[in-house]
């Protein structure tokens, strides 16, 4: 019996020394800064990216050596959800700890862009090429990477309605590829706070997006847009066709111009004239407002809606009262 207590006090001392010696080294690595080139580092965090990432980011880029250490203490602190996006310069060497207090103040080159909502997926590749990040046709070779849309886990019709509308900080060096993937980081955040109502709508997360798209196209008005997707709902619940223009405007070549009876009688795909129930996709990138009016419609009688030409709408629960309504505002934009 003693020689087995003296064995378990062994093991237990040698635990001790050895969780000890990890403690040691951990904290000697927190505190010892890795070596610089001359040149030194310049790192790119890009908005909404996962700590994990930013340090793997951090250690290719010769900042740190151990991108998991820097990773666990950044958690133990609370510090993994309060860096900063923007580029970081790193002129001379600097322990992990002393790279985690710099990841907490924005970088001074940064800039902000606002994604509006409502923009399509081209209309923003545009806007960044205005605003300096680099040709439209790179993002667009970014927006149809196969890897892509399959890390982010998109339909085939790619990253239309995922790139998220919102205010970002973006260096005029970060790269195209990390632009769109801030966007879809913010995406998958924000759908994710709107699963569990998704779910006990009915939708799947491509169906949400869709519908809110239409929704995002069809109003700029705030408070119409639950109104507008009570509407929506009700006649994909009938089985009519959800009608929409700028579904029918999405789906040719030219968007600008008033819609004719061709376009209304085109076969495209996303043609909800011709087509009934959902397009095939989403047709242009939604915001955060429009997504929950899509899982959370205003409960309404309402089938047909018009617009008075003020951007606002007339809603109507008959064809008879709608059409009345047509005639009514078609006759004051005339």
């Amino acid at each position: 019996m003693r020689w087995v207590l003296a064995l378990l006090g062994t093991i237990l001392i040698a635990g001790v020394v050895i969780v000890a010696a990890a403690g040691a080294w951990a904290w000697r690595a927190l505190n010892t800064p890795a070596p610089l080139t001359p040149a030194g580092a310049v790192v790119f965090v890009p908005q909404g990216e996962p700590f994990r990432a930013v340090a793997v980011r951090l250690r290719r880029a010769g900042v740190v050596h151990h991108p998991w250490l820097l990773t666990a203490w950044a958690r133990y602190r609370g510090l993994d959800r309060t860096v900063r996006s923007g580029v970081y310069r790193f002129t001379r060497p600097l322990s992990p700890i002393g790279v985690l207090e710099a990841l907490q103040s924005r970088s001074d080159d940064a800039r902000l862009i606002t994604i509006p909502e409502g923009r399509t997926a081209e209309q923003i590749a545009a806007l960044l090429e205005e605003q300096g990040y680099g040709g439209r046709d790179v993002f667009r070779c970014v927006m149809e990477d196969g890897r892509l849309l399959q890390e982010f886990a998109l339909p085939a019709t790619g990253v239309e309605g995922y790139l998220f509308p919102d205010t970002y900080s973006f260096s005029p060096m970060a790269e195209p590829d990390d632009i769109v993937r801030a966007m879809l980081v913010r995406f998958r955040q924000e759908s994710a706070a709107l699963a569990a109502r998704r779910t006990a709508m009915g939708l799947s997360e491509v169906d949400m997006v869709t519908l809110a798209s239409v929704i995002e196209k069809e109003t700029g008005q705030p408070d119409e847009r639950k109104l507008i997707a009570g509407v929506f709902h009700n006649r994909l619940r009938l089985g009519m066709p959800l009608q929409s223009d700028p579904t029918v405007l999405y789906g040719r070549v030219d968007s600008r111009g008033p819609i004719t009876r061709a376009d209304l009688n085109a076969p495209g795909l996303y043609n909800t004239y011709m087509h009934r129930g959902l397009p095939v996709g989403p047709i242009a990138n939604p915001g955060r407002a429009a997504l929950e009016a899509a899982i959370d419609p205003l409960p309404t009688k309402a089938l047909y809606f018009v617009s008075r030409n003020d951007g606002s709408h007339e809603f109507s629960d008959t064809l008879e009262e709608h059409n009345r309504a047509v005639r009514q505002y078609q006759r004051k934009k005339e």
